[in-house]
């Protein structure tokens, strides 16, 4: 069984701003896009999900193996052993380390040889720079790096923020036929996507747009370029 995160009229205030006001969605058993401009609201979405953030008010549950907990009220740590990875904006693997010490750090101990051929399967050119030191990778190689770091404890649930910003078209392309094979070994996939959908399309199947902290539009990708209001809201167009 996967995981689930729901999110009930969640409401986040940072000094005195309303980041978030009043968001619903649900993660896991569907590959979701969030998509919406830089300040919009995502990455704080995010966050509220992990349990890195607290909401003032609103729910957030966490449902793994028929087991429900609050995730408002647990640590971050407790919500990644349901079985939940997470690939952050901007990467952020440590650049003294090689690709193989990065993976162990994450693993907590040396990585098992089948969790190594697994990361493997799903990522071929990891095999490549798998000895190579974070700070000599390329920002694709960066990229494949943070999201088999998100998989090495094997969880049922992906949140990945904004993993296709800033990589040339090729690099994108390598990053969603990872993303494909992550999604048929029975991963659940949460993306955020802040430019056009064309990128993640064949890759997700539900959309929400998120627009000054307000979700305006959830239902199926193809259907958010023809709603004009959320269109109006997301992109300004």
């Amino acid at each position: 069984m996967g995981v689930r995160i729901s999110l009930r009229d969640v409401w986040v205030r940072i000094g005195p701003v309303e980041v978030l006001r009043g968001v619903s969605l649900d993660a896991g058993g569907e590959n979701i896009v969030l998509v919406g401009r830089n300040g919009a609201g995502k990455t704080t979405t995010l966050r509220v999900m992990l349990g890195l953030l607290k909401p003032y008010r609103g729910s957030i549950v966490a449902e793994s193996n028929g087991v429900k907990l609050d995730a408002g009220r647990i640590q971050p740590h407790v919500v990644a052993r349901l079985g939940v990875g997470y690939v952050p904006q901007g990467r952020m693997i440590f650049p003294d380390l090689t690709a193989l010490e990065n993976l162990e750090v994450s693993y907590g101990s040396s990585l098992p040889g089948d969790v190594l051929e697994w990361l493997y399967s799903l990522i071929p050119d990891l095999k490549r720079f798998i000895d190579r030191k974070g700070r000599y990778l390329s920002g694709g190689e960066q990229q494949m790096l943070a999201v088999a770091r998100a998989l090495v404890k094997r969880p049922k649930l992906l949140i990945l923020d904004e993993p296709l910003e800033g990589l040339a078209p090729r690099i994108v392309k390598t990053i969603v036929e990872v993303l494909k094979s992550i999604e048929e070994e029975g991963v659940s996939i949460f993306i955020t996507e802040s430019g056009s959908l064309a990128r993640v399309r064949e890759l997700v199947d539900i959309a929400y747009g998120i627009d000054r902290g307000e979700i305006v539009y959830k239902g199926p990708v193809e259907g958010i370029e023809r709603d004009e209001k959320a269109r109006a809201r997301i992109w300004g167009f």
